[in-house]
């Protein structure tokens, strides 16, 4: 399982490349052959996910019952504006238009690994969701990680 770290800021230039900062490249080696996935994320935000990544949640949206009008909606909205990014030689990604301009990026971008995809945000707006993190972060871990037992693994 893919497990990427770490967060980078960065910049996009004026044709809407990003320069994959090495640190992340080192982390996604099969990147430049099976290729990235880019897709609207669950807030004002992109993901990138690893082609590897994207199919096991594609695979997963293909479980769900297309006859049910819930499912296909959802489908349809998660799947909107999907594309394929490549690197090229100088390890740069275009990122698609009609994606920046959902998210709202400008030039300065932040990368945020989360387990085993890439948020993609506005620099602004990532600090910002961080304004609204809970007084009580212990609490909040309690609340989601509560019902684990023992260590991480739910012993």
């Amino acid at each position: 399982m893919t497990q990427l770290l770490g967060e980078f800021d960065c910049k996009l230039d004026a044709k809407g490349r990003l320069m994959v900062p090495a640190a992340l490249k080192k982390q996604l080696p099969t990147a430049e052959s099976e290729g990235l996935i880019i897709n609207r994320g669950f807030e004002k935000n992109l993901v990138i996910y690893p082609k590897s990544v994207w199919d096991a949640v594609v695979a997963d949206l293909a479980k769900l019952n297309i006859y049910d009008q819930e499912n296909r909606a959802f489908v349809r909205a998660f799947t909107r504006g999907a594309t394929e990014l490549s690197l090229d030689a100088a390890g740069r990604v275009l990122l698609p238009k009609s994606l920046v301009e959902y998210a709202g990026i400008g030039s300065d971008l932040v990368l945020a690994c989360q387990l085993d995809r890439i948020e993609v945000w506005d620099k602004k707006s990532y600090e910002d969701i961080f304004d609204d993190v809970p007084a009580n972060f212990a609490n909040l871990a309690q609340k989601v990680m509560g019902n684990k037992k023992g260590g991480t693994d739910g012993e």
